[in-house]
């Protein structure tokens, strides 16, 4: 269970980061704020996953 669910959060952490930054090039956002973008997305996923993983286990 817990390798199933590690898969499946690293291909969602992977596909968010490759819209991150698609977004970031089309809205032609700067590289230094770039960073920070893609900090607090990755933080928020990873957040969200967590405690996806949280409910699942104790459901």
């Amino acid at each position: 269970m817990i390798s199933m669910f590690l898969l499946f959060s690293v291909f969602i952490l992977y596909s968010i980061n490759r819209m991150t930054n698609s977004l970031c090039i089309q809205k032609e956002i700067p590289e230094e704020r770039q960073p920070k973008v893609f900090r607090f997305i990755n933080v928020s996923i990873t957040i969200l996953l967590v405690s996806s993983y949280v409910e699942i286990l104790y459901t």
